[in-house]
């Protein structure tokens, strides 16, 4: 077994390595809450500010010890994302197609872990980011290289798909295999509250993949998106901001379920 394999095995070993790890699920779960609030906001007309990771990450900030509380976003967030990395050299399926097609997916996983991390990071330290603005530029960039329409394309395929595969999942019902669930009502609520917030989240990761789809078809950058823009983007839909209200109450069920993941989740 190599080194790093050996690393994993023994990171994953650690008490305190589960603990933070299981602190991440919460953390996790208490910004989709935050998320999932601010959608609902902006659907019933009363503001809100932006609802993604730096609008959740504004909120907590702003409020009481909020700069300790981002810390620990990161601290839980790193744990998690190093959790998924140690999953992805540890993963054992003998079928070799599944086991890389497992550990992209661990790895994918854990750079938006990462990702998130460092804005909850940005916020603590003071500073401030804007999702949308971010978009824009990450399309304009590829726009101006060689074949960039296709790649802003091609971007926007990967997030759509990213977002139908979070609809499958809750559908499914395929993230139970990674739970060990109690009986009875519990594992009831817990399960409709994860169907629900993975509906919830693959509609809204799909709608910002449409952005960037959007973006290259009319070949205007700022048409690009993050999930801010692409909930706000719903309540331009007939019916929009009843849509959108209850993706925010999808995402707040997602929320609720990622904080039951903490306890339940197989680690």
């Amino acid at each position: 077994m190599s080194a790093s394999k050996d690393a994993a095995r023994k990171a994953q070993d650690s008490t305190a390595f589960r603990v933070a790890a299981r602190v991440g699920y919460v953390v996790l779960g208490l910004l989709h809450l935050v998320i999932g609030a601010i959608a609902i906001s902006i659907a019933t007309g009363s503001g809100g500010g932006e609802a993604d990771q730096s609008g959740a990450m504004q909120q907590i900030r702003d409020a009481p010890a909020g700069v300790f509380a981002l810390w620990a976003v990161v601290v839980g967030l790193a744990a998690l994302a190093a959790w998924q990395i140690a999953e992805a050299l540890l993963e054992r399926d003998p079928d070799t197609k599944k086991a890389w097609a497992h550990r992209i997916k661990y790895l994918g996983t854990a750079a938006t872990y990462l990702a998130i991390g460092f804005t909850a990071a940005v916020f603590a330290a003071g500073g401030s980011s804007d999702s949308e603005d971010s978009a824009s530029s990450f399309s304009q960039t590829l726009m101006s290289a060689p074949a960039g329409v296709f790649l802003v394309g091609l971007v926007g395929l990967v997030i759509l798909g990213i977002g139908v595969a979070f609809v499958f999942r809750g559908v499914t019902r395929k993230f139970e295999e990674k739970l060990s669930l109690p009986g009875g009502t519990a594992r009831k609520g817990i399960i409709a509250f994860g169907v629900a917030g993975y509906v919830a989240k693959g509609i809204a990761i799909g709608v910002a993949g449409i952005l960037f789809l959007a973006a290259a078809v009319t070949h205007d950058a700022e048409a690009a998106g993050g999930l801010d823009a692409a909930l706000k983007a719903l309540v331009a839909l007939p019916f929009g901001p009843v849509v959108l209200w209850i993706v925010g109450v999808g995402l707040i069920l997602y929320g609720l379920f990622s904080i039951a993941r903490a306890r339940y989740a197989r680690m």
